[in-house]
Order: C-alpha cells, then structure tokens, then sequence
C-alpha cells in the first residue's frame, strides 16, 4: 500500500526536530533544521550543527543533490543573506534550482534578514509562518538577543509530584523526579548559558550544576548561587572544579565582608539588593539565558 506524501506541516515538524541536534552547540547562533521534499518524500534533510559549521540548508541540499531541483525545502528559520562564517544560504538554495521555500519563521537578526524576498525576487515561490510558536519556543534564546532587553532569559525547571509538591514532608528528598527526567535535565541544561539556584537548595542537595550527559555544550554553563544571607560555605564541593566551569554567587552588600574568601576559593562574587540588579549585573557578565 503506498504512503501517503509528506505533508507541509509533518514536513516542518520534521526539520524542527532535526533542530534539535545542534542543541548546546550552536549559540549564539540559531538552532536550525532543513529538510528538502520532492514528489511527497524526503529527498535530503541537515541541521546546523555546530556554531561555525555549515548552516542546515546546504547540508540539506548536499544531501539531496541533483534531486533538489524542482523540490521544496523546509527550514526552520529564514535562510541567512549574508556573508558570515559561511556564504549565504540563499545562493545555495538558488543554485539548486528549489522552487519552494517553506520557513517557520522570520529572521530577526537584520545583519542575516531578508533571505525570502531575495528568493523570491528569483521567481522562487516563498511561504512564512509554519509551526512558527513551535520554532520561536525552541529558539527563544537565541531571540532574546534581539529582544532588547538588559536581562538574560530566565526559565524554570519545576519538578512536581502528582499532588502538587515539591518534596517530601520532612524535606529529605533528594530527587522526586526518575532517571530519564534527571537525564532530560541535563540535556536541558547544555541549552543555556548559567543555571542557577538559592544556597539553601546548594546546601541541601549538594548541587554542582554542571552538565552531565551525552551533550558536551560548546561552553560549559556558569553556575550561579544566590546567597543574600552567606550561608554557602567555602568548603562546599561547587568549589573544587571553580577554575574550570565558571561559578558566580550573587550576595549582598550586608555580605560583603566574605567577598574576598569567596573570590578566593574561585568564584565571582556580585553584589545585588534585588533580583533585578542581579540579573542586570549576570547580562553583563555576558549571561544571556538563566535556567533556575
């Protein structure tokens, strides 16, 4: 029984997918996925891999050669214009002979903008805004570098039994979450640029925040310990790789008499009255996504 062609949307789901692989790898780039469709079947698919690597779309037009002539390609973001790391994209996608782009959305990087219009003054027949949530949700970090904002993207990881909890009742629970989330976590954690959490929750569980699975991220996340009231000891174990991942503790100004031990033991030491002026002060240390 033969199969049904690929529909516009499985097509995009697909390719988002495909987005995934480059996941800790490719900022501040995008993370973008390609797939190339011709007669209802994929004939070629690529994701950007790594940041400095060759961009989704040509890796998906390698992929198909002489079969991507006359096919359409899927791609999650609008391909780039410019002359980068690597040439635009669009000349390859011309140069294929593609007759249809479908993107799920625009790119809001000026510098690399303009990409459809470009194909399309090629007589190349362009579609935006397919699954365009889904994409702006898979790369809302990237996003935020355009958002304007003096803060890093901030994002909750919340752990919740079927009753609404947190822990157990005397608070003992180390996890309350299973092997495969606790991998998730880590996954997740490769994605961003700091994870943070309170003292208390560093003391409890013996947090070391560091990334721990099959994702190696292209820079390894800063951790962050906020401490208003100077409870993380110097002894603490966050301690003992601080030369190596890099360690902020946000304290404050009542604090500021154990700076200097906390600077020696290896960590940063900001000093905020507010979370706000705390987060202000992580963009600058060129933070721009918080996973708490």
């Amino acid at each position: 029984m033969p199969t049904a062609p690929l529909s516009d949307h499985d097509a995009m789901r697909h390719a988002l997918t495909l987005a995934e692989r480059g996941w800790g790898r490719v900022h501040p780039n995008p993370l973008v996925g390609a797939v190339v469709v011709r007669g209802g079947e994929i004939v070629g698919e690529g994701w950007h891999d790594a940041f400095g690597a060759p961009h989704a779309e040509p890796v998906a037009l390698a992929a198909a050669g002489q079969a991507a002539a006359g096919a359409t390609l899927y791609v999650t973001l609008e391909p780039c214009i410019h002359h980068g790391k690597t040439p635009p994209c669009t000349d390859a996608i011309i140069a294929a002979g593609i007759t249809r782009v479908v993107v799920a959305m625009a790119d809001p990087n000026p510098v690399a903008a303009g990409g459809l219009a470009r194909l399309a003054q090629q007589g190349i027949a362009v579609e935006s805004g397919l699954l365009r949530e889904a994409a702006a949700c898979q790369n809302a970090r990237f996003l935020h570098q355009f958002s304007g904002s003096n803060r890093p993207l901030v994002g909750i990881k919340l752990a919740v039994s079927m009753d609404g909890l947190i822990a157990d009742a005397a608070c003992c629970s180390r996890w309350i979450s299973g092997v495969e989330a606790r991998g998730w976590v880590h996954w997740e954690r490769a994605g961003w640029s700091a994870i943070g959490v309170g003292a208390s929750t560093a003391i409890r569980d013996d947090a070391r925040l560091t990334v721990r699975g099959s994702v190696v991220p292209r820079v390894a996340p800063h951790r962050v310990i906020f401490d208003r009231s100077g409870l993380l000891p110097t002894s603490h174990g966050i301690f003992a790789d601080a030369a190596d991942v890099p360690l902020v503790v946000v304290t404050s100004a009542g604090q500021a008499s154990r700076r200097e031990a906390l600077m020696a033991a290896g960590a940063e030491v900001l000093v905020a009255e507010s979370l706000g002026e705390a987060l202000e002060q992580l963009a600058r240390l060129s933070i721009d996504s918080l996973l708490i």
